[in-house]
């Protein structure tokens, strides 16, 4: 047992046994708890912990399950000893546990090892003779445990290299003798440890001399452990092995004699460089590093030559040459830290080879660049790129030599070797070694990288996926790239050149001499094409310096045979000049070097350029507004083309045309045939041969073109087309020549090519490119050529068989050709006609036919055709239609039909892509126009087609989605404008207006011409203009302005024709005439202010387009236009629709009285359909609006009849609560309700039925047949609709029906509460539909008389269906009816009073908690008061407990005067319901004394102050949080009281609830800690302790913090124990018996307050009386409770036992042997 010198014994033997023991707690926080405690009081006892450590340390980490914390323990005490303390046997001891544990296992690195470790370290620190003594013992060879002494030792190295150092020798001694025997799998522990011993030593080396530190043995040892580590570990076959090894090499390589590392290096240097063979990142940086050193040891010395010749380091040189290229690639790539650090010692070593070797080290690097291997040439040229700046003075002699290297290079393929180059000659360049020759093969070295980016199509940045790259390639490069390198690294290659091409030519003046005018070759080639931008660039910057030298430019130029041509020159420009939008803006500099090279060219074209050119730049300039237009690249190649014209009007040398012809030509082969400058380049030659006149030279070079084209490529196909076109404007005859010789070679019939299909289909296609191209090239000659000439010729191809044989196409490029072949022709013809020369089109019907075969798919053909490209088909092919529908001779029915019924579904497209879609829609607008003039032989057919093709577009006009409604109205708009040009005057086929040379055959059929008017023109009703409005009325107020706009339009449209068109017999008077004249004229006003796009309100625009339809309708169409209505109302576009209802609402108003009742019912129903159908719910909203416009206007009775017949057919047929959307009949009755003059006869109506129902709301529990009759009633359609209609009467909010309800008011909410009650009873049964319909109604009820707060009430908790939550609804209720309508609260209260003796029960707790609220505002109650009151009193004792404790919540809810008079009687209930057996009876009574304490006079509380105190000490230990929080706050509150008689026995109370009050200012529930802390304020003054102020007012009194909690706990047990020793016997009473309360917390709370009490007080009494009782209970809950917060807190209680006052009584105590033997060997 434990000994104490002082007289009072304390158990610290025992109680630090007990939290050593807990640090194998299952817990975390126990664990730490009982370490932090064991930690504390170590420096107060350091041996007796150990001793106790040392007891259950015996049995091994087997025995004690966190061995790791308890050898932690065991380290803080070893350092917390004196030195008077340290025991050399003692520590031993320690020092063999410890190490019992690490040889016990074969187990490296646990947790638990390091922390024995951490306990020799500790030991080591004090006694480092003992701790080396130990684990030499260890030292040997046989010794599984060996790998741990070692890393005991490193470990002791690195934390203490002083006290290591001298036993340097010893652990060298010991060590180095069995390196030998020692395992693969530990020998990178050793390793790693000699690694720690030579940083020991280094860092020794600081403060004292090497020499010092290091004598002649220990070089010994540390030269044979070298020798072993290089010999045979550095050779291992394990990677951690030779790694670790080679670590420690390289620490060790300066600490050995030169003798040995000299003699070590051919051996050393092998194993080094072996590493880098792993390729890896970590290897790769500790072989650098180590090599580094040995760079360092070997070469750099203070005297002597150095241990390495040149030729020794040629090997290291040329292992670290890849590692260079692996490095430098991987600094872009993932692992750039490790890559960037290897990289850089890498450098750092060939850095110190070359202070000490540079000229070999040249030689060197060169003779590996020689070698073309890309690693090895990579590193080289980096090596040489880093060490150029560092080593120019000692390479200054070397350059020629480098530049014969570099020149070998400029040929390698490979990307690698050419990005380190190229970086190379950026810095040969800065430094000057570019001069002659050599300088400008290296500049075209630079130049041709440049270039690389049209090797990949995602570098050209075009801005169509269709543009290939501008063909400059390299090919032997690219085969390479494809192989070795990524297009990451083709990027960079690029732009590394480009910007070292760029870098050169503005900030190295000296190489000014070698770009010019060398780069002016640097054009032509189609290799570099890539890099024109780049050379561009880079010639406008030397023009631009050399300005200044007048004819310098050309006279260099001349001055140099090897140089282009200005023609050359020119033809290469100006095709380059193509793409706009191509990579570093290229248009844009390829037309500023023209401006410079412009003294190259005929003297007359500068001052033409000089006031061209800028204005082609300025079209260019802005990419991004140039990508707006979709026909930019059109109109750029027509500038391009104009601007060659041009130049060659104002140079007028045929000599130098014919040059540059000859160089067009000679430029094909620099193009790809699918690149589209090659397409460009046949328009240049065509433009070109239009200004020659030599026939021969035309011929040969149109046939050159023509062998040159591919026509398998459609962007060379319409280039060559176009070229021929070009041509055939001045030598037709040759073009057309030309053409006949392709077409008579094709060789191939229709049937030849029907063969074909099967046999051949590689043929057939090839025929398809020749026919197509063959096609284009006759329309474009067409368009071209002469009108004067061409009749014949159009003759000749359409009469023949010729035009056939180019129609039999499938390939959809092929496809479009010939469309546009067809087009070209049919414009030929209209051309010739405007000219005066007018024939008939042959055959046109047939070639319509195949216009609409080929714009359709052709799956069978085997053709994969995208939808873009039909697209664009389809649009040439409406198009081409178009053109043959206007020309000679007039279209047959069926032909007609054909077309339509083949396009008119092209409105649907998608919207996207717009630059496609756009000219579809457009051209067929134009198509349907052109059909409507040509058809018909008299008015009403042609009225009937007009109709016809509307109603076809009306699917549009009201489609959801804006284009297409656009689309629909468009065409409506322009389909009527040529409908009116045909009702007035006739048409023309041309579209002329007016009067025309050609209408005079466009005039009426002679048959019609002497027949009446009637006969010629349609009649109105053949328009259907009711219908016809309904559908375009809706969009004059469409969210889209254009659809707005056009909308009018065709209002206006469709109403001068009806006025144009002859009157019938029974007219209207004359007067009706000028109305409608009027109100076509106020439609032409609306149409002025809309395309003058005045700031005027849409809505505003539209009322006047409403009135003014309103009056062009006739009585028949103003009918069907109602009739028609729904459809518009239901307009997917909600602006569409609200115009539709207002349209409705507007008819009605004006015209309304003109209705029989059959279309008053139509108009209903039409209404109504629309009110179901509309999905918004304004929308509706406005709808019934409009139902309720047409009741007022016409027959109520009708339009009533209708909704409730509507309502009953939905009650009876659908489930309307589940309706989507809603009910719209329900919405009905809202609009009627809200109708100042029907809601009167709607409420009437509606109040008759509800009249008839009912009571709602029998009790389930007393009557098994009421919910049956709840059933019976809800199941009634008329009756729930009689609801449904008073719901909505209420939220009508009308005037009448506000006046109803005022009326009576207070009974109508005194049965709405009591109902509630009833459904809430249902409600709890299952039967949930009464409540629901009367929360409805009683929310409704709640907006009818403005009551927003009792609305929102219910709305939160109206469907609660809980008891609480309902009575706090009807509470919540008549406490917001109380402020609002204090008048008609005591009318409610009588009736609600009289309802308390009610035998339903959910009536019975409706009117309790209706009341007790209400008497909160019972002020002015008078005698009804006291009633309240009596009936308030005699229901404490109701079988409901809801009543009971509503009732005593209103009786002290009242105004206090109010209380204060009846104090007494609530005071008496209160008290009798404290002891209630409902908790929520209890809850309310301690809830209500609070309240009533607050303002009870002394003389009522005193006579029951005992009482109610004892009753609510016997709460505080409710379980339930709530009581024990007010009963805690109670208490406080009672403290006010307890000051005069009764004080003697309310303090004896409050001390005997002191304790408990402290305990649980900490417990889970927030609410308890804070009236614990409220009360514990109040009963301070009267327990007059001095200083418990004090501790109530600091932080930790407020703070929720456990440990803030314990500081408290400290603080007020010091308190306790100076100022209240008398108590503080009966508070550890009353605290130990917390050891057992139910609270986990509360246990743990007691368990510390109980020993800082201990560990603070002076009283022998409470220490001998306590102290054994208190220990013996903590051991126990240690030992037996479940919760780890008691178990942690025991443990910190224990602690502050130990650390207490009496800490001198045991700061000597040991462990006896007999105790530490025992408990052993305990299990």
């Amino acid at each position: 047992m434990a000994s104490s010198s002082s007289g009072n014994s304390v158990p610290a033997a025992e109680a630090v046994q007990v939290l050593v023991s807990s640090l194998a707690d299952d817990s975390p926080i126990v664990r730490e708890a009982s370490m932090a405690a064991l930690k504390e009081i170590t420096f107060i006892n350091p041996l007796l912990v150990l001793d106790c450590c040392l007891t259950v340390s015996r049995g091994g980490r087997r025995r004690f399950g966190n061995i790791a914390g308890l050898f932690q323990v065991m380290s803080v005490a070893i350092q917390a000893l004196d030195k008077g303390d340290v025991d050399n046997n003692y520590l031993a001891k320690l020092a063999k546990i410890a190490t019992s544990e690490v040889i016990s296992t074969k187990e490296l690195n646990a947790d638990w090892q390091r922390a024995a470790a951490g306990v020799l370290v500790s030991i080591g620190s004090h006694m480092p003779d003992l701790m080396m003594e130990e684990i030499f013992l260890h030292l040997s060879g046989a010794n599984s445990a060996l790998p741990a002494m070692v890393q005991i030792l490193a470990d002791f190295a690195s934390s203490d290299a002083l006290q290591f150092t001298p036993h340097l020798k010893g652990v060298l001694a010991r060590v180095v003798p069995i390196l030998g025997n020692v395992r693969d799998i530990h020998r990178p522990i050793f390793a790693n440890a000699f690694k720690c011993w030579c940083q020991a030593c280094w860092q020794c080396s600081v403060d004292f001399p090497l020499s010092s530190v290091i004598d002649s043995d220990i070089m010994f040892f540390l030269n044979s452990a070298f020798e072993l580590l290089l010999r045979v570990w550095a050779i291992s076959r394990d990677l951690k092995v030779r790694l670790s090894s080679v670590e420690a090499l390289g620490q060790m390589v300066g600490l050995i004699t030169r003798t040995q590392l000299k003699a070590a290096l051919p051996r050393l240097i092998p194993t080094i460089l072996e590493l880098y063979k792993r390729d890896q990142d970590d290897v790769a940086f500790v072989a650098t590093c180590s090599l580094h050193n040995l760079l360092n040891a070997s070469l750099l010395l203070e005297y002597g030559p150095a241990l390495l010749d040149f030729e020794d380091l040629t090997v290291i040189l040329s292992t670290l040459l890849p590692v260079v290229c692996r490095s430098s690639d991987k600094k872009e790539h993932l692992n750039f830290s490790a890559g960037l650090k290897t990289y850089n010692e890498v450098q750092h070593c060939f850095l110190t080879v070359g202070l000490v070797y540079p000229e070999e080290l040249f030689v060197f690097l060169l003779n590996k660049c020689k070698l073309k291997e890309e690693p090895l040439a990579v590193g080289a040229l980096s090596v040489l790129k880093h060490l150029l700046p560092r080593l120019s003075v000692a390479w200054h002699s070397k350059r020629p030599l480098l530049i014969e290297v570099v020149k070998l290079l400029l040929d390698e393929p490979n990307l690698g070797v050419c990005k380190a180059l190229a970086e190379l000659i950026v810095v040969m360049a800065s430094h000057c070694y570019l001069v002659g020759p050599s300088g400008e093969l290296f500049i075209e070295y630079l130049v041709r990288h440049s270039a690389m980016f049209g090797l990949h199509r995602d570098d050209t940045e075009r801005s169509r996926e269709s543009n290939s790259s501008t063909g400059g390639y390299y090919p032997f490069v690219y085969k390479k790239v494809e192989m070795k390198m990524d297009a990451a690294t083709l990027s960079e290659l690029r732009a590394i050149c480009e910007k070292g091409l760029l870098l050169i030519t503005v900030t190295v003046p000296e190489m000014e001499h070698v770009l010019w005018p060398f780069l002016l070759k640097m054009i032509i080639p189609r290799v570099y094409t890539g890099a024109v931008a780049t050379v561009c660039k880079c010639i406008s910057e030397l023009c631009r310096r050399r300005s200044s030298q007048s004819g310098g430019v050309a006279l260099e130029c001349k001055a140099r045979a090897d140089l282009p041509h200005p023609e050359e020159l020119f033809a290469r420009l100006v095709v380059l000049l193509h793409n706009p939008l191509a990579r570093e803006q290229l248009a844009t500099h390829i037309l500023t070097v023209l401006c410079y090279l412009a003294p190259l060219f005929p003297k007359n074209i500068n001052m033409f350029w000089q006031d061209e050119i800028p204005k082609m730049k300025a079209y260019v300039s802005d990419t991004e507004d140039l990508k707006q237009d979709p026909s930019y690249q059109e109109s750029w190649d027509d500038m391009i083309i104009n601007f060659i014209a041009e130049s060659l009007d104002v140079i007028q040398d045929v000599d130098w045309v014919i040059s540059l012809g000859n160089a067009f030509e000679k430029h094909y082969e620099l193009y790809k045939p699918d690149d589209e400058h090659a397409a460009l380049l046949h328009r240049c030659l065509g433009i070109l041969l239009q200004k020659v006149h030599a026939r021969a030279y035309v011929r040969a070079k149109i046939d050159l073109m023509y062998k040159q084209a591919n026509i398998t490529i459609p962007t060379n196909r319409l280039g060559l087309a176009k070229a021929m076109g070009l041509v055939a404007a001045s030598h037709l005859d040759t073009v057309l020549d030309k053409l006949k010789n392709i077409l008579d070679n094709v060789g191939q019939s229709f049937f030849q090519r029907f063969l074909s299909f099967f046999s051949d289909k590689a043929k057939m296609e090839e025929s398809d490119d020749i026919h197509a191209a063959l096609a284009l090239m006759y329309g474009y000659a067409a368009k071209y050529a002469p009108s004067t000439v061409i009749e014949a010729r159009i003759d000749a191809l359409v009469g023949t068989h010729m035009l056939s044989r180019l129609l039999h196409v499938r390939h959809p490029t092929a496809k479009q050709a010939v469309i546009t072949a067809i087009d070209l022709l049919g414009q030929a013809v209209i051309n010739a006609s405007e000219s005066g020369i007018s024939f008939p089109l042959k055959r046109r019907d047939l070639l319509l036919d195949y216009i609409l075969t080929l714009m359709g798919r052709d799956e069978e053909d085997g053709f994969s055709e995208s939808n873009i490209e039909h697209l664009r088909t389809q649009s040439l092919a409406l198009s081409a239609c178009t053109t043959l529908v206007s020309v000679e001779p007039k279209l047959t029915v069926e032909t007609r039909n054909l077309v339509m019924k083949a396009t008119i579904g092209f409105f649907g497209f998608p919207n996207e892509p717009a630059d496609v879609i756009d000219p579809l829609i457009s051209n067929l607008i134009t198509l349907l126009c052109t059909i409507l003039i040509t058809s018909g032989e008299d008015g009403r057919s042609r009225a009937e087609q007009l109709l016809h093709i509307m109603r076809k577009v009306d699917q549009y006009v009201s489609s959801s989605l804006d284009y297409q409604r656009k689309r629909g109205c468009l065409a409506a708009n322009e389909l009527l404008l040529k409908f009116r040009m045909i009702c007035t005057s006739g048409y023309c086929a041309l579209g002329c207006r007016g009067t025309c040379t050609h209408r005079e055959k466009s005039d009426l059929h002679p048959t019609l011409s002497n027949l009446p008017s009637a006969f010629a023109l349609p009649s109105r009703d053949a328009l259907r203009l009711g219908d016809r409005t309904m559908i375009y009325l809706p969009r004059c107020v469409d969210t889209n302005s254009e659809v707005r706009k056009v909308s009018v339009q065709i209002l206006h449209l469709y109403f001068s024709i009806s006025l144009s068109l002859p009157r019938p017999v029974n007219s209207s008077a004359s007067n009706d005439i000028e109305l409608s004249y009027s109100a076509l004229s106020s439609l032409e006003d609306v149409m002025a202010i809309l395309r003058s796009d005045a700031s005027i309100d849409p809505s505003e625009v539209f009322n006047r387009v409403v009135s003014s339809v309103c009056i062009l309708l006739t009585k028949d169409e103003l009918a069907a236009a109602l009739h028609g209505c729904s459809g518009a109302i239901c307009d997917k576009i909600k602006q569409s629709a609200e115009g539709a209802i207002q349209a409705v609402n507007e008819f009605v108003t004006e015209r309304g009285n003109e209705l029989n009742e059959t279309d008053i019912a139509r108009t209903t129903q039409s209404l109504l359909s629309a009110v179901i159908h509309v999905k918004e719910k304004y929308l509706r909203q406005e709808a019934l609006g409009a139902i309720c416009s047409l009741a007022e206007n016409t027959s109520s009775t009708v339009v009533f009849n209708e909704v409730l017949v509507a309502a009953r057919r939905d009650i009876a047929t659908k489930d309307i609560s589940r309706l989507r959307g809603g009910w719209p009949i329900q919405d009905a009755f809202h609009v009627f309700s809200q109708h100042s003059v029907l809601s009167y006869l709607f409420l009437d109506h509606v109040m008759s039925v509800i009249n008839q129902m009912p009571t709602l709301g029998e009790d389930p529990t007393q009557d098994e047949s009421s919910s049956h009759a709840v059933d019976s009633i809800l199941e009634d359609n008329i009756a729930r609709a009689a609801i449904v209609a008073l719901t909505a009467f209420f939220r009508g909010g009308g005037k009448v029906g506000k006046k109803a309800v005022e009326q009576s008011y207070a009974s109508v909410l005194a049965t709405l509460t009591l109902q509630l009650g009833s459904c809430h009873g249902l409600a709890s049964t299952g039967e949930l539909e009464p409540l629901c319909a009367l929360l409805a109604a009683f929310q409704a009820f709640c907006e009818c008389v403005g009551d927003l707060e009792m609305g929102k009430i219910l709305a939160r908790d109206g469907e609660q269906s809980e008891n609480e939550k309902w009575i706090n609804l009807i509470r919540d209720l008549a406490g917001s009816l109380s402020i609002k309508r204090p008048k008609e609260v005591p009318s409610i209260c009588l009736i609600l009073s009289k309802a308390l003796d009610r035998s339903l029960r959910f009536q019975r707790e409706s009117a309790a908690a209706a009341l007790s609220e209400f008497l909160r505002h019972s002020d002015g109650f008078g005698p009804l008061l006291e009633e309240m009151v009596q009936a308030l009193c005699r229901h404490v004792s109701d079988d409901s407990p809801t009543v009971r404790r509503l009732c005593l919540r209103g009786l002290v809810q009242m105004p206090s005067i109010h209380v204060l008079q009846y104090t007494t009687q609530i005071l008496g209930v209160i008290l009798a319901l404290l002891d209630d057996l409902d908790e929520s009876v209890q809850l309310t009574a301690v809830s209500c004394l609070l309240m009533v304490l607050e303002s009870s006079s002394r003389d009522a509380v005193e006579p029951v102050l005992l009482n109610l105190s004892i009753r609510l000490r016997n709460l505080q230990e409710c379980m339930n949080e709530k009581i024990r929080a007010n009963a805690y706050a109670a208490f406080g509150a009672l403290s006010t009281y307890g000051t005069g008689s009764q004080r003697d026995s309310f303090l004896e109370q409050a001390h005997a609830a002191f304790p408990r009050m402290v305990l649980h200012l900490h417990e889970d529930d927030l609410s308890v800690r804070q009236a614990c802390r409220n009360t514990l304020k109040c009963i301070a003054p009267l327990m007059e302790i001095d200083g418990i102020t004090a501790v109530f007012n600091t932080h930790w009194f407020t703070s929720d913090h456990r440990g803030d909690y314990e500081d408290f706990l400290r603080e007020l047990a010091k308190q306790l124990t100076q100022n209240l020793a008398a108590r503080v016997d009966r508070y550890m009473a009353s605290i130990i018996q917390a050891f057992d309360a139910p609270w986990p917390a509360v246990q743990a709370n007691a368990v510390y307050l109980c020993s800082s009490v201990l560990a603070l007080s002076d009283d022998n009494y409470i220490s001998s009386h306590y102290y054994n009782q208190v220990f013996e209970m903590l051991v126990g809950k240690m030992s037996r409770s479940t919760d780890a917060i008691v178990r942690a807190t025991c443990s910190s209680a224990l602690g502050l036992l130990l650390k207490s006052s009496n800490a001198n009584s045991w700061e000597d105590v040991r462990l006896d042997r007999a105790d530490s033997s025992h408990r052993g060997h305990e299990p």
